[in-house]
C-alpha cells in the first residue's frame, strides 16, 4: 500500500454501511481520548459482553479447561473473566493503533529487544516476525513503525468492504505493504528482498502444512508452514510478542533474539521451537491471549470434539501429519 495515498472510503456510503461508518467515528474520537480510562471502561463492557455472547464465552471457557487443567475451578473463573474484560479493552486499543499519532504511541508502549531486529536486517537477510494473537495486536503492531519503517504483515481480509477498507488504511499507515495471507508468492518475495514480514500462525492450519503437535499439553493441528518460509526465502525467525502491563503502566512490546538453528530438515521439531516461546510467553498474561478462537478443531477422528455441544460439528482434518 502506498502510504502517500491513503485507501478511499468514500465508495461505501449506501445505508448497509452506516453502521460501519459509526463504528469509525467513534473510533477516531477514541483514538484521540485518553487510552487508560477507555480501557477501565471497556473491561468492564468486555465482561458483560462476553456473558451474553454464550457460544463464544463456552469456546474460551472450554480452551482454558484444556491448557489450564491444573487451575481450580475458581482460578479458572477468574481467569475467563479476565479474558472477556481483555477483549474489551481492545476494542480502545485497537482504536489506538490503527488512528492515534505515532508519538501517543511511543508514550504509551516500550519496546525491548530492538536491537535483535536491526541486526538481523542489517545482516541482508529477510526477517519472520513470529507472532500470535494477543487482545493489544493492533498496539504491537503499530508501534512497529517506530522501530522498522520497511516492513510488512500478513492478514485476513473481511468479506466486508468498508470494514477491510479502513483495516488496510489504519494499517497501513506505518508499514510497507499488508499481503493477504493466501498470497505466499508475495510474501517470499518481501522475504527475499530483505524486508521483516510479521506473521501470525497460530489460528492457520492448512493440509500438508499442518501437524499434530501439542499445544498446553494438547495435541492440536498447527501449522508448520514457517519452517518452510524460512527455508524457502533465507529469512531469519524472530520472536515478536507484546502485552498490556498491569494497571496504568502501559503496554511493552518484546522482540527476541533469532532463534538458533532454525530451520532444520524438521518442520514438527522446528514448530514445536516456536509454540514452546509463544506458550512461555502467554504465561506471563494468559488472559491477553486470544481464547475465543477454537485451536483445537480439526483433530482426528481417534480424538475427542473438543467443542461438541457448543455448535456445528466440526469435520476432522485431512492431509495431517502426526508428532
Amino acid at each position: 500500500m502506498d502510504r502517500e495515498n491513503p485507501i478511499s472510503l468514500r465508495r461505501y456510503w449506501q445505508p448497509r454501511y452506516w453502521p460501519l461508518w459509526l463504528l469509525l467515528g467513534i473510533m477516531l474520537l477514541a483514538a484521540r481520548g485518553p487510552l487508560a480510562l477507555q480501557v477501565r471502561i471497556m473491561r468492564k463492557i468486555g465482561w458483560v459482553l462476553g456473558l451474553a455472547r454464550r457460544k463464544t464465552y463456552r469456546i474460551a471457557q472450554r480452551n482454558l479447561e484444556l491448557c489450564f487443567p491444573d487451575l481450580s475451578t475458581g482460578e479458572r473463573k477468574r481467569l475467563l473473566r479476565a479474558h472477556f474484560e481483555s477483549l474489551g479493552a481492545s476494542l480502545p486499543e485497537t482504536a489506538t493503533g490503527w488512528f492515534a499519532p505515532l508519538e501517543k504511541l511511543r508514550r504509551l508502549i516500550r519496546v525491548e529487544g530492538a536491537e535483535h531486529l536491526h541486526e538481523a536486517l542489517a545482516s541482508g537477510r529477510g526477517v519472520i516476525l513470529y507472532s500470535a494473537h494477543f487482545t493489544m495486536l493492533e498496539l504491537g503492531a503499530a508501534i512497529l513503525g517506530d522501530v522498522c519503517r520497511n516492513y510488512c504483515a500478513m492478514y485476513h481480509p473481511p468479506a466486508n468492504g468498508l470494514l477491510d477498507a479502513i483495516m488496510r488504511r489504519g494499517r497501513g499507515r506505518f508499514l510497507k505493504e499488508l499481503i493477504p495471507r493466501d498470497n505466499v508468492r508475495a510474501l517470499l518475495k518481501n522475504l527475499k528482498a530483505g524486508t521483516a514480514v510479521v506473521y501470525l500462525p497460530d489460528q492457520t492450519h492448512v493440509g500438508s502444512q499442518s501437524s499434530l503437535l501439542p499445544f498446553f499439553g494438547e495435541m492440536a493441528v498447527t501449522n508448520t508452514a514457517t519452517s518452510k518460509l524460512a527455508r524457502l526465502s533465507g529469512a531469519v525467525v524472530i520472536p515478536y510478542f507484546f502485552r498490556r502491563l498491569p494497571g496504568d503502566a502501559g503496554y511493552v512490546v518484546n522482540i527476541g533474539p533469532a532463534i538458533p538453528d532454525f530451520p532444520t530438515d524438521d518442520p514438527c521439531e522446528d514448530t514445536r521451537k516456536l509454540v514452546q516461546r509463544l506458550e512461555d510467553y502467554i504465561r506471563l498474561a494468559p488472559e491477553q491471549y486470544l481464547w475465543t478462537y477454537k485451536k483445537f478443531r480439526g483433530r482426528p477422528a481417534t480424538y475427542p470434539d473438543a467443542y461438541a455441544g457448543l455448535g456445528r460439528p466440526q469435520r476432522n482434518a485431512r492431509s495431517v501429519t502426526g508428532p
